[in-house]
């Protein structure tokens, strides 16, 4: 996940020879039947969950059962689906930061959230700080942490430089484990975008947490399709700025809530 990389340390007037943890980046290509349909940059590891969560997500496929075979080499994966005459848009590449591919998303179009699941803020503080709470990102600064997570604890965690190839990754563990996604929510340490929304609608995971900020067109989404969206999920604080009855107390009929 990380190289050691010479570097020359400056601290107040003194320069030093050193080395510093880079995390790892590489291009992974991905052919679906034969034909190339996308570049991803990412972090080297779970490319099985990777790329089952991606198809998934970008609705290529509607469930594990599609796939016949992933074949893995060193910087390509080859997919064979059932339907051997299955395949994708436009081909594009999908890069490490922050705006993955997508530049404008129909709001109207998106699946609706069907689920009853709710949750108290609790559970969520806890687990929270204990997923979030990175070994690699203390190490190397440079890396984005994506949970899975139900009432009873942490199901899947990935770490990556892109939280949103992160995000695929958990969904595809989702997928090949026969997690009921309903049932459950996301933990997430980076920035909510309108694209993590628009993959837990995909998913039917009915909510969506961050340590941090969140984007006015991802709360639009959560608004128009029932997806709960939370920030600034820290220590015993957070903002839930769509669908707040999952989350236990938040409700305006709770002896807890004030108007402001």
């Amino acid at each position: 996940m990380y190289r050691k990389i010479p570097c020359i340390r400056v601290s107040g007037g003194t320069f030093e020879e050193a080395t510093h943890e880079v995390i790892e980046e590489i291009p992974l290509a991905l052919f679906l039947n034969g034909r190339h349909i996308m570049t991803a940059v990412t972090s080297p590891t779970g490319y099985e969950d990777f790329i089952t969560g991606y198809l998934f997500c970008e609705q290529i496929i509607r469930g594990i059962d599609e796939i016949e075979s992933i074949r893995i080499e060193k910087n390509r994966i080859s997919v064979l689906t059932k339907n051997l005459f299955k395949v994708s848009g436009q081909k594009k590449t999908i890069l490490s930061g922050c705006g993955g591919s997508t530049s404008y998303i129909d709001v109207e179009k998106l699946p609706k959230i069907r689920s009853d699941f709710s949750i108290t803020p609790e559970i969520i503080w806890n687990l929270s700080k204990e997923v979030l709470n990175s070994d690699l990102h203390r190490t190397t600064g440079g890396i984005h942490v994506v949970a899975l997570a139900d009432d009873t604890g942490v199901l899947a965690v990935s770490e990556d430089i892109g939280r949103h190839n992160a995000l695929d990754r958990v969904i595809g563990y989702g997928l090949r484990n026969g997690i009921d996604f309903s049932h459950t929510f996301v933990l997430v340490s980076g920035r909510l975008s309108s694209e993590m929304a628009r993959k837990c609608l995909v998913a039917n995971i009915p909510i969506l947490v961050s340590r941090g900020a969140t984007t006015t067109l991802a709360v639009e989404i959560g608004e128009k399709a029932g997806l709960t969206i939370v920030g600034f999920s820290r220590g015993s604080k957070m903002n839930i700025y769509s669908f707040p009855e999952r989350i236990a107390g938040a409700g305006k009929g709770s002896p807890h809530f004030t108007s402001g």
